[in-house]
């Protein structure tokens, strides 16, 4: 609502400046003699004595500075802070004197304005209750005119703002009609000054405006886009501008009573308009749309990339670890008997029922994964066994972990800890830990670093899991994770925050 009442208060004050500049650019551009014959044809019909600053340009300005600033008064203080909190009685008190002060403002504009009407009336007296009663008539009508405008925005508002809050498209549509209608305005303003023309003016250009807009923009435009046919959108455009302007000036030849000329002129100048301010508009906007369209299409098409990735991502890890598991048993197998054999065994198919029935889901309970780890962990620990040099410790406090994560994503670090820190001719040690708040979860991993043959491939690099764990964190928890990574020449520490409850 506040919105509204800044978007209200900018679109009366720019009717108010172009109103404003409507008045004051006929001093510029005609010299006196000019504006006293333009404006001042009663004055001389009743032999009165015409100045066009006193008895034009000075009570117009007068009466459009009356009318906003009471305007400003009423809807954003009067109004709101007594009678919407229904402190009747005060804001009666703060409405009355604003009455009275609007009736005897519009009552001195109006004796300059008509001041012809001393020539009229065979008293002054008869002029001045003249005065009086047009100013009280115009009071009434003002104030009837804003009750009618307060409740039809009230029911609009109610009506359409929680659409237009929520629906683009309609959102979009009413952006459309409010520079449609800002458009005609904006012609009702500069034709001001010209008074006796306005209703004839807004009645032209007010209908071919429109038509010429949604015409263009809704059904010329599209079709343009879908044949791209130039020539026949230039001929559907030519025809609707045409169309539009020449039957509106034959209606208004008809109901105006005057010259043809003038009506010649008047759909000369709404062809003019409809081409070159009316018909550019309706194809920004056209194009505007059609990028936003493009730019949504564009952003599914990354959204769908980005889902393919991860799936490409998880693909690329399942293999890896049972290849990993896999060796580590085989190598058991030869140096043992079947009874480390079958645990091995066991271990390796609880990871692959993970893998199958968890692995493809978008999350999961951090147990899962927590048993997952445990079992990737027990598989490596059956490997060195038999090497008192090699010291795993696992520091895994589940107690506040009651939390969802993505399937395989703590599994990388672990792996990565066992392919370059296990060592069976040096001393090597690795500390996993895990811990969680309501809001975070905390996972250290920290190995020792042993150097490692000139014709190993993966002597330079973290192995292709720890690569695709960070790609995984940027797509599945952007700006809601901290991965921190050290190493030297001989240790290698990994530490991992996520924000799960964001």
């Amino acid at each position: 609502m506040n919105q509204f009442k800044k978007f209200e208060f900018g679109f009366v004050t720019a009717v108010f400046l172009l109103l404003l500049f409507s008045l004051l650019y006929p001093s510029i551009i005609y010299n006196v003699f000019e504006l006293q014959s333009i404006y001042g044809h009663k004055f001389a019909q009743y032999h009165q004595v015409f100045d066009y600053y006193l008895h034009y340009l000075l009570p117009t300005m007068g009466r459009v500075v009356l009318i906003y600033a009471s305007f400003l008064l009423v809807n954003f203080i009067i109004v709101p802070e007594f009678f919407e909190r229904e402190k009747w009685v005060k804001g009666m008190l703060m409405l009355l004197p604003l009455g009275v002060f609007y009736f005897l403002m519009m009552m001195v504009a109006d004796s300059y304005y008509r001041g012809y009407l001393f020539g009229v009336y065979d008293t002054i007296q008869g002029a001045h209750t003249h005065f009086a009663k047009s100013a009280f008539i115009t009071t009434v009508f003002s104030g009837v005119l804003y009750v009618i405008y307060y409740y039809v925005r009230r029911v609009l508002l109610d009506l359409f703002y929680p659409r237009y809050m929520k629906d683009p498209v309609f959102r979009q549509m009413m952006t459309e009609i409010f520079w449609a209608s800002g458009l005609i305005v904006v012609l009702f303003c500069l034709s001001f000054s010209d008074s006796r023309d306005t209703a004839l003016m807004i009645f032209f250009f007010g209908p071919t405006s429109i038509v010429v807009f949604f015409v263009l923009r809704y059904k010329v435009l599209p079709e343009y886009a879908a044949s791209n046919n130039r020539a026949l959108m230039l001929r559907d455009a030519i025809f609707t501008i045409l169309g539009s302007n020449v039957l509106m000036a034959l209606i208004c030849r008809a109901i105006g009573h005057r010259n043809g000329g003038w009506f010649v002129a008047l759909g000369a100048t709404g062809i003019f308009v409809s081409a070159a301010i009316v018909a550019p508009l309706s194809w920004l906007l056209f194009k505007t749309r059609q990028q936003q369209q493009a730019t949504v299409v564009t952003l599914k098409k990354a959204l769908g990339h980005s889902a393919a990735n991860l799936d490409f991502l998880r693909s690329q890890i399942n293999p890896h670890f049972l290849f990993n598991a896999l060796n580590t048993l085989y190598g058991t197998a030869l140096q043992e008997e079947a009874a480390r054999t079958s645990e091995g065994i066991q271990k390796l198919g609880d990871m692959m029922r993970f893998m199958l029935h968890d692995n493809h889901l978008e999350k999961i309970p951090l147990d899962k994964e927590v048993a997952y780890l445990q079992n990737y962990i027990a598989l490596q620990r059956l490997r060195v066994l038999s090497s008192p040099d090699i010291l795993i410790e696992v520091n895994i406090d589940e107690s506040q972990c009651q939390h969802e994560i993505a399937p395989m994503l703590l599994i990388p670090f672990v792996e990565n800890a066992f392919k370059h820190g296990i060592s069976l001719r040096h001393r090597s040690r690795i500390v996993i830990s895990l811990s969680c708040t309501a809001e975070q979860i905390f996972f250290d991993v920290y190995n020792s670093v042993h150097p490692r043959p000139e014709n190993d491939p993966e002597r330079e690099g973290m192995g292709i899991g720890l690569n695709n764990v960070k790609e995984r964190l940027a797509l599945l928890y952007p700006h809601r994770h901290e991965l921190s990574i050290r190493h030297t020449a001989t240790e290698f520490f990994v530490h991992l925050t996520i924000d799960v409850n964001k």
